[in-house]
């Protein structure tokens, strides 16, 4: 072992590395077999093959080609072929480190309060955390998501350290879990300070949501972001072994948040009006309340007007966003259709999440058509105040009932085509970013409230905090 191991010491073919052709971010398959299994890296060239053994692809690609360094993926052990001996060298620790980040405890403390620019292998210079995310054809829907959830700190922190989740006891035969696990290794790669490129390609990821969403959510087909969010919020909770009621989850504790609900029955608009009043003295005409959990509230928009100004052009209507927070104000009455029964409803919320979702509903499904409402909502960066929105006996319980914005996701063009991008704050610099795939740029605070937001990412303002942002 001792001849081996000086030998490997000293790999004549170090210098034949080429760190640029490196991309760890895609599925760790043979280029030859397709399999999962034994794959390796060469880092010649950048491909993977399987095995490296006498007749293995990765052997043959040795001696075919004089590509002599390969990683193996699994194990992150490197080896000479065709001899067939571990290399170590500590110059190599850097190619592990962007295959598999980790974070101490102390360095995930202190990333909100760093300003530090990181440079990529390739020279350009990048801010952990503000990286774009290629869009591999239309999965831009899913990349903004991805991005807001990944600045979001207590859920990022958490996914951040393996440990606070590889040892959650799946039943057999479970894929769930492998959303967990692609997430984890996503926010790791995306607060990765000593990455290779300035960019991050979520395939795996992705794969992962298509896999256990049963393709209902697609890398090939523009998706809809909230609906995106909310199968995602609820499958991750659930992949953690949360429950409905009982079991709560680093999802649960960041995002949830209870309303109650009081639903009144009405009587059918075409009976006569004595008739209805009578009815109106029934049991089930009369209001009966629910406590409700939520992971976001929904945000209905005025209906956009359709008269167009002097000059032809549509006037775009803007509404405040304290209009439409109305809806759970606990007085304010939404009238709800079924098929065959028409009710009212009112909202009052319980219980306000450390962050908070707000989604802005600008779509709505016709027979025939998908129409999108432009309003845009006016609404203040910091310090949006929810207290009045609580029922009296909760207020005296919520301290903090202040939030900033920290994530706005925008929906521009067509219902069904359009595309995706995201404001994000960095914590550590205070300021704002916007991500559109692999372009980042950054922005100033009064652009975003412009823009046709879609989803958006509130923080509480605890302990007296004060507002960190260049708003």
């Amino acid at each position: 072992m001792d001849s081996e191991d000086r030998r490997s010491r000293h790999c004549p073919y170090l210098d034949t590395i080429n760190r640029s052709v490196l991309d760890f971010d895609f599925e760790k398959l043979c280029s030859i077999s397709l399999s999962h299994i034994n794959a390796y890296a060469c880092l010649v060239c950048g491909k993977y093959f399987q095995g490296r053994g006498l007749k293995s692809h990765a052997y043959i690609h040795s001696v075919q080609f004089s590509h002599h360094v390969f990683l193996n993926l699994h194990t992150l052990k490197f080896y000479c072929l065709p001899d067939n001996y571990e290399i170590i060298d500590s110059s190599l620790e850097d190619i592990t480190y962007v295959l598999k980040p980790t974070f101490t405890k102390q360095q995930i403390a202190n990333l909100d309060k760093q300003a530090k620019l990181s440079r990529a292998y390739d020279g350009t210079t990048y801010l952990p955390g503000i990286v774009g995310l290629n869009n591999i054809k239309a999965n831009d829907y899913a990349n903004a998501v991805l991005q807001a959830l990944s600045n979001v700190p207590p859920l990022r922190n958490y996914f951040l350290e393996e440990d606070n989740y590889k040892n959650i006891k799946r039943p057999p035969g479970d894929i769930m879990f492998l959303l967990v696990q692609r997430f984890g290794e996503l926010m790791r790669k995306l607060w990765n300070p000593r990455n290779f490129k300035a960019h991050v390609s979520p395939h795996e990821m992705l794969q992962a949501v298509v896999l256990c969403s049963k393709k209902t959510f697609q890398i090939t087909k523009q998706g809809d972001g909230v609906d995106f969010l909310s199968w995602f919020l609820n499958a991750l909770h659930s992949a953690l072994g949360g429950t409905k009621k009982k079991k709560k989850t680093i999802v649960t504790d960041v995002f949830q948040g209870s309303m109650r609900i009081f639903t009144k029955k009405l009587p059918h608009p075409d009976l006569p009006a004595e008739e209805k009043e009578q009815l109106l003295h029934n049991d089930e005409y009369q209001e009966t309340m629910v406590e409700s959990t939520f992971m976001y509230l929904t945000l209905d928009l005025p209906t956009a007007p359709l008269y167009k100004d002097e000059k032809e052009q549509l006037i775009i209507p803007q509404v405040p966003l304290f209009n439409i927070l109305a809806k759970f104000n606990g007085i304010t009455e939404k009238e709800y259709k079924t098929y065959k029964e028409n009710f009212l409803k009112r909202f009052q919320l319980t219980k306000l999440p450390p962050y908070l979702i707000f989604c802005i509903k600008r779509f709505t499904k016709n027979n025939f058509f998908v129409e999108k409402n432009p309003t845009i909502v006016n609404f203040p960066i910091t310090n949006v105040d929810l207290r009045e929105y609580l029922s009296e006996e909760v207020q005296a319980v919520h301290k903090n009932t202040t939030y900033d914005l920290i994530a706005n996701i925008v929906h521009d063009g067509k219902p069904s085509e359009g595309s995706y991008r995201i404001h994000v704050l960095h914590h550590g610099t205070g300021k704002w970013y916007e991500l559109q795939d692999l372009q980042v740029t950054d922005i100033l605070p009064q652009m975003i409230t412009l823009s046709e937001a879609y989803i958006q990412i509130w923080k509480r303002r605890d302990n007296d905090e004060t507002n960190q942002q260049g708003a």
